[in-house]
């Protein structure tokens, strides 16, 4: 008999998933919608609506909520309103006339964050000097590693401007408070504010960057999403290496990890790339024209940021991997490539509804527009902006055709509902820098207080890979969710087939082929393990520090998101826990004979192979066929009442 569960802790990764993301719409088989009416009662017990928040076209009633909700203005037209704020210019259809615009204000300023607003920095005293210094250490640290000076700014947010000599004075400063901290700054963008006398001001914003003491750089990872052949892994080529596309697909040669994917040009695994950037903002993975493109472990060295690109695979036989890379990978955020020439088919969708129901930022990138014309890029533009506006996923959506627009987008990324769109080609590289400036400026998905709470927790490491390595012997890869190790840490290594675990210790420690000290929660890394004959090795184990309990049978709240008829027990599917990847049968529902789509109902799950390790509060997505489902782990049976062996 099962009972109802009581309320789950946060997920490690940060927050309690239920239902109330409207998202999940995205996974219906046939790209329809769920029930907009529908409300269920998620694991936190709080009532949420499904899918009822938003509604397209986007109508003046629904722009004056959007104006409620988020304090966004939205034009229609490319004429101005003369007192919008030009921070929200990005709202106008018009980038001409948004560009020639002026600034007027911006939101208050937040005593927390890492934005900080300067009306000018003209010869402080040295003792103001040394508490700005100290207030940039802050704002930095509030960014983890980045932060944004809004320079001729007053606090309330209203724009003044400076004169061009005081301006120069302030950067100055500003560039002596950065040195004093070991930190570079990048100037970003400047506006050009009128004043009532016909003089023209300017206010600059700078991005300051340092990076923390405990890294060696800022590291940022974007999962890449989108349908079979739209150009995924051609535009990481493009990035990382720094030659355009020949149009057949040359730039994407050296990603794809297998034979069969070079002959047949489909990525079917999960791959990783690098790209670095410098503290000016420039790609250092071929900057040195006389050494070509630089190593990974060169590019880790010299860059002050990262980006891990990890290419998933979009053919539909390939879900599982894609699914298993989205979980096990825990990305920060996800780009959605869209084929200009083919626009929102096949599996678009159904990625875009994975990423939007984990909560992970998105953005899009519209590919191949060298090989259309106007009316067919303006087509799957109007198909994007439709399926982003629309019932289910209510974003904003935001074309980005200028510098301005790509700052502007990035800053706005992590704190508001907003999707932008860029429109690129591999061929003749058109837009490309304003994707590069874009994910130079996009700042981390976690913040400061997220990042010292999960190092707080226990240590928990998601294999994901094993390796095989010769004169070094076997060699475990995936990504820590909480906690920290470092190279003189014994974990447990588990669990085995009969649930055992073992307690190791590691020759070496390296992230991005390059050896390191400490791994801290969100990053990914390969743990040397030397030789091994314990038991066999495998995808889903887990490095924890102490009281590991691996189960076979667990409760989980579920809903069903796409399925033709209905489930009962009995009903087989393959389960997803961030890198544990079973079959599990449905063995018991509390109050349900059977679920239909939309509805949800605490269920009793067992493996049918072996234990596996969870915690409760973890987030599950569950599939088979067509159907598909997710939901939240809120209780774990034991494998074995006295707890699991420990191996000395």
């Amino acid at each position: 008999m099962l009972h109802p569960p009581a309320p789950p802790p946060p997920s490690p990764m940060g927050g309690v998933i239920g239902f109330d993301h409207p998202a999940l719409k995205n996974l219906c088989e046939d790209g329809g919608y769920i029930d907009s009416k529908l409300c269920i009662e998620n694991s936190c017990g709080h009532s949420c609506r499904l899918l009822n928040e938003l509604v397209a076209p986007i109508d003046h009633d629904y722009f004056l909520a959007i104006i409620e909700k988020s304090s966004y203005h939205k034009v229609d037209s490319p004429h101005l309103i003369s007192n919008m704020d030009s921070e929200y210019d990005w709202m106008v259809s018009d980038p001409a006339v948004t560009q020639a615009r002026s600034l007027s204000n911006l939101p208050p300023e937040d005593e927390k964050g890492n934005v900080e607003y300067k009306l000018k920095l003209v010869k402080p005293t040295q003792s103001r000097f040394e508490h700005l210094v100290t207030q940039m250490k802050w704002r930095i640290r509030e960014g983890k590693g980045e932060a944004i000076y809004e320079i001729g700014v007053e606090d309330n947010g209203m724009l003044v401007g400076l004169a061009d000599e005081d301006l120069t004075e302030s950067l100055t400063t500003l560039e002596r408070m950065a040195k004093r901290l070991g930190a570079t700054t990048v100037e970003v963008r400047r506006t050009t504010v009128e004043s009532y006398n016909g003089l023209n001001k300017t206010a600059c914003e700078v991005l300051v960057r340092r990076v923390p003491d405990d890294q060696q750089y800022i590291d940022l990872r974007l999962a890449v999403l989108g349908n079979v052949e739209s150009g995924k892994s051609t535009l990481l080529g493009v990035l990382t290496q720094g030659e355009k596309d020949n149009g057949q697909g040359r730039a994407r040669l050296n990603l794809f990890r297998h034979l069969h994917e070079i002959e047949s040009g489909h990525t079917s695994s999960v791959s990783h790339e690098v790209l670095g950037f410098n503290s000016k903002g420039e790609v250092i993975n071929y900057n040195d024209s006389k050494q070509g493109c630089l190593t990974m472990r060169e590019i880790c060295q010299n860059a002050s940021k990262l980006i891990t690109l990890i290419d998933l695979a979009g053919h539909q036989k390939y879900l599982k991997t894609t699914i298993f890379g989205l979980m096990g990978c825990k990305p920060d955020f996800a780009m959605l490539v869209v084929s200009a020439n083919n626009g929102v088919a096949g599996t678009t969708r159904e990625h875009l509804g994975l990423a939007m129901a984990l909560q992970m930022g998105i953005f899009v990138v519209i590919s191949k527009i060298d090989i259309c014309p106007p009316c067919v890029r303006e087509r799957t533009l109007q198909q994007v902006t439709r399926l982003l506006s629309g019932p289910g996923c209510g974003k904003i959506t935001y074309p980005v055709t200028s510098n301005y627009a790509a700052v502007t987008a990035a800053r706005r990324f992590n704190s508001e509902n907003i999707c932008p769109i860029f429109m690129v080609s591999n061929v003749t590289g058109e837009n490309l820098d304003l994707l590069k400036k874009f994910l130079h400026i996009i700042p981390p998905a976690c913040t400061t207080g997220e990042q010292t709470r999960l190092m707080q927790e226990i240590t928990e490491f998601h294999v994901d890979e094993v390796y095989s390595v010769p004169h070094v012997g076997k060699v475990l890869g995936g990504t820590l969710l909480s906690g920290s190790i470092q190279e003189d840490s014994t974990l447990l290594l588990g669990p085995s087939e009969e649930g055992n675990f073992k307690k190791v210790q590691f020759q070496s420690i390296h992230r991005n082929r390059s050896k390191c000290r400490v791994v801290m929660p969100g990053q990914a890394a390969t743990l040397a393990l030397g030789e091994w004959e314990e038991f066999p090795l495998r995808k889903g184990m887990v490095l924890v520090r102490e009281d590991p309990t691996c189960c076979v049978e667990f409760e989980a709240n579920i809903c069903v998101l796409y399925h033709t008829t209905s489930i009962k027990k009995g009903f087989q599917v393959t389960v997803h826990v961030g890198s544990v990847c079973q079959s599990a049968i449905i063995e018991d529902m509390i109050n349900e004979d059977s679920l239909k789509v939309n509805e949800q109902a605490l269920v009793k799950f067992k493996f049918k192979r072996q234990p596996e390790f969870l915690r409760v509060g973890a987030r599950l997505f569950f599939r088979e066929g067509t159907t598909k489902g997710m939901g939240q782990i809120t209780k774990v049976y034991s494998h074995n009442d006295k707890g699991p062996h420990i191996e000395r």
